[in-house]
C-alpha cells in the first residue's frame, strides 16, 4: 500500500499575508494553490512539500518531517528558497514571475503570478488527437521555442538551470505567451543526495548526465530537453528515456519518418540537441537560437519509393521487438 501523500493546506487558511482559494496542482515536491493577496490579486503559491520526506494530516499547516529524513527535507527547502531568490531578480515574459517569497510553518513558500491558459502538454494531446499529419506547423514550433529560448538564456545568464523543462511546465498563456513553469533545483538536489530508488524525472525529457551521480549540468542538460519537446511538438509523443537510448537508440529512426514534412534543418537541429554525449550539443543557448533561427534555409528530402519502403520494413521490425 503507497504511502498518502501530505494534505494540502484547506482552503481559507492565511499564509505570509495571502489567502487560500484551493489547490490548483500537486506533485512529488510540492502543492500549488491558487490564492488572494492585497486588494483581491489572485497570485499562484508553490509550497515546498515533498511527499517523500514530509507528511501532514488534513488541517494541519505544519509538515512533520522524521528525524532520518531532516537533513534532506533541509537541504530540499535551502534550494527551493535560493531558486525563489534567484527566479525573483529575473524579470523576463517567458519566465514565470517570482512576487514573493517566504518562510512559514517549517517550508517555504513562493508567491508567482497566477497565469490562465494551457500546458504546451494541453496543446499537444488536443492536437494529437486530431491525427494530422503534423501536430504543429514547423512555423509555430519555431516561434514557440524562440520566445522560450529567449527566456532560458535570460536564466542561463543568472548562473540557475531549469533542469525540468517539459511540455507540461510551458504554458501558453490566453494573450499567447510562452512561459517557463516549475524549475526543478530542489528536485535535482534531492535527487542526488537522496538515496531514491527511482530518479525523479519524467521520461523522454531529462538527459542522461541527469540520471548519474557523478553527471556535470550545464545548459546542455537544459538544451537537451528543449530538443526532446520540439520532438514531442513534431511527433504528438516524448521520445524514449535517455537511459534506453543509451542501450538502443531509436532516435534518427524514429525522426527519419518525420522528413518531407518537417524541413532537414529543424529536424537535425532536434538531433543535435539530444545527443547523449553533452559535448555534441549545442553548449549555449544563443547557439542554438543562432542555427533555430535559420529558416531561409529549410530544405526538405523527399524521401524515394525505396526508402520509404526501407523505413517501412524497419518500422515494422521495431514494433515486432517492442
Amino acid at each position: 500500500m503507497s504511502k498518502p501523500k501530505p494534505a494540502p493546506l484547506p482552503s481559507g487558511t492565511v499564509v505570509g499575508g495571502y489567502q487560500v482559494v484551493k489547490k490548483l496542482a500537486a506533485g512529488g515536491f510540492g502543492v500549488v494553490y491558487l490564492a488572494e493577496g492585497e486588494n483581491r490579486q489572485l497570485v499562484a503559491i508553490k509550497e515546498y512539500l515533498p511527499a517523500s520526506l514530509a507528511e501532514r494530516s488534513p488541517g494541519e499547516l505544519t509538515p512533520r518531517v522524521k528525524p532520518d529524513k531532516q537533513p534532506l527535507y533541509r537541504l530540499g527547502l535551502k534550494s527551493f528558497f535560493e531558486e525563489g531568490r534567484s527566479l525573483a531578480q529575473i524579470s523576463h515574459p517567458s519566465v514565470v514571475s517570482v512576487l514573493n517569497f517566504f518562510r512559514e510553518n517549517e517550508t517555504v513558500y513562493m508567491v508567482m503570478n497566477y497565469l490562465q491558459g494551457d500546458t504546451l502538454q494541453d496543446f499537444i494531446v488536443t492536437a494529437r488527437e486530431l491525427k494530422r499529419d503534423k501536430v504543429f506547423r514547423e512555423s509555430t514550433i519555431r516561434s514557440l521555442f524562440d520566445e522560450i529560448l529567449r527566456g532560458l538564456r535570460i536564466v542561463h545568464q543568472h548562473k540557475m538551470l531549469h533542469l525540468d523543462i517539459k511540455p507540461a511546465n510551458i504554458f501558453v498563456t490566453n494573450d499567447n505567451k510562452a512561459v517557463m513553469l516549475d524549475f526543478g533545483a530542489a528536485r535535482e538536489v534531492l535527487s542526488k543526495e537522496g538515496n531514491f530508488i527511482r530518479p525523479m524525472y519524467t521520461p523522454g525529457f531529462a538527459a542522461p548526465e541527469m540520471y548519474r551521480r557523478d553527471g556535470t549540468l550545464g545548459p546542455w542538460t537544459d538544451i537537451y530537453a528543449i530538443g526532446a519537446c520540439i520532438y514531442a511538438c513534431m511527433q504528438g509523443y516524448p521520445p524514449n528515456d535517455s537511459p534506453q537510448r543509451l542501450e538502443k537508440d531509436r532516435l534518427a529512426l524514429s525522426l527519419s519518418r518525420l522528413r518531407n514534412i518537417y524541413s532537414d534543418n529543424l529536424i537535425e537541429v532536434t538531433e543535435w540537441c539530444m545527443s547523449l554525449d553533452p559535448l555534441s550539443r549545442p553548449q549555449s543557448v544563443f547557439a542554438l537560437q543562432k542555427e533555430l533561427a535559420r529558416e531561409t534555409e529549410r530544405r526538405y528530402t523527399k524521401l524515394s519509393f525505396g526508402e520509404r519502403l526501407k523505413l517501412q520494413i524497419e518500422t515494422l521490425k521495431t514494433g515486432a521487438k517492442a
